[in-house]
């Protein structure tokens, strides 16, 4: 076997595959201090750790939610928290069946050469830093990369960039332990069609599995989190057929049968829409050997968040929201999502932030 992932090869491909466990998703709940603070701002909570604990507190201990996710993903400081009552975050996600992961890049910088285009940081120490975090609980990570469309982007430096560092920090995690998501999100900004984000789609992930298969990436021990096929947030509006075809089409030419799940991102796309789509892809008669499900942050929380509003007594009532929300993308991640009839759903409050930075 080509590929290379230490001692840790069996785990990793044991932990990718129940993390892709049909009918469950990711809950992203790795925002940074800066961007949850952003969060606070609208609902008039201040940014402080008290704060930010309670709401992941609200998050991870809402009961009817945990049979939906296989996994959430948690910003650095939420890796060491523990509930009011002394339990470890860590802990309470694993007795309910849930695996901890952990975002681990830094960010991005302005890549020099390009017309505003990105790169992520954050491959300095961090073999040390994913040992910390494994015996931390944590069995997989996370890794944003970013590239736009515009009239002469993603170049070709981005493209290559951005796929050089994802397989760099997949084959790190996998050498201690944790299975890295490889995310490379083609943004949702600007005013292209459908057509154009199908193609963008299809070259960066091209160029991102020749990347990983160039670093000996163990597939069967990673995940994938893409963009939907979508239109720009500007551009001629699609349907979830057309949505669906595109993101079929684009994943069946590109993304090896190896890889046991695709995760998708909800890139700014409401509640509702992230559900619908969802649902539109899974029933879908189509060629489809992964796992196809969620790993969305804004449209899993966006609700329940503003019912919270940092009041304690709101609190049953945004985790019974939050939960019929993981139970929607549940049944959309088996194509059985039916509407929001009979319970309360989410929004669909347009969630798409231009050049959304974590």
């Amino acid at each position: 076997m080509a590929a290379h992932a230490g001692k840790y090869a069996e785990e990793l491909i044991r932990n990718a595959r129940q993390i892709a466990t049909p009918g469950k998703g990711i809950l992203a709940a790795d925002e940074s201090t800066t961007t949850i603070g952003k969060r606070f701002v609208n609902i008039c909570v201040d940014n402080t750790e008290a704060n930010r604990q309670a709401y992941r507190e609200l998050l991870f201990t809402t009961r009817e939610a945990l049979p939906f996710l296989s996994g959430a993903i948690l910003f650095e400081e939420t890796l060491f928290q523990k509930t009011l009552s002394g339990k470890p975050f860590v802990e309470v996600l694993k007795e309910a069946g849930v695996y901890t992961g952990i975002k681990v890049d830094i960010g991005v910088v302005e890549l020099p050469g390009t017309r505003g285009e990105t790169a992520t940081q954050g491959l300095d120490g961090l073999a040390e830093r994913c040992q910390r975090y494994y015996a931390a609980g944590a069995r997989f990570a996370k890794w944003r990369a970013v590239l736009k469309i515009g009239p002469e982007e993603p170049s070709e430096q981005a493209m290559q960039e951005n796929a050089h560092g994802l397989a760099r920090y997949a084959v790190i995690c996998q050498e201690n332990g944790l299975v890295p998501i490889v995310e490379p999100e083609v943004l949702a900004d600007g005013n292209h069609d459908i057509k154009k984000c199908a193609a963008v789609t299809e070259r960066v992930l091209a160029t991102v599995y020749k990347a990983l298969s160039d670093h000996k990436v163990l597939l069967e021990g990673t995940l994938l989190k893409p963009n939907m096929v979508t239109p720009g947030a500007g551009g001629p509006k699609a349907t979830p057929e057309q949505i669906a075809g595109y993101t079929l089409q684009c994943l069946q030419r590109t993304v090896p049968v190896a890889v046991p799940g695709v995760m998708f991102l909800s890139g700014g796309q409401s509640e509702e829409e992230a559900t619908v789509n969802l649902n539109a892809i899974n029933a879908m008669n189509a060629v489809k050997p992964w796992v196809l499900s969620f790993s969305y942050g804004r449209a899993l929380q966006h609700t329940a968040l503003r019912i919270w509003g940092g009041r304690r007594e709101n609190v049953p009532e945004a985790q019974r929201v939050f939960a019929s929300i993981c139970q929607a993308n549940s049944n959309a991640s088996m194509g059985n999502y039916q509407g929001c009839s009979n319970s309360p759903m989410g929004s669909s409050e347009n969630l798409h932030i231009a050049n959304y930075k974590y």
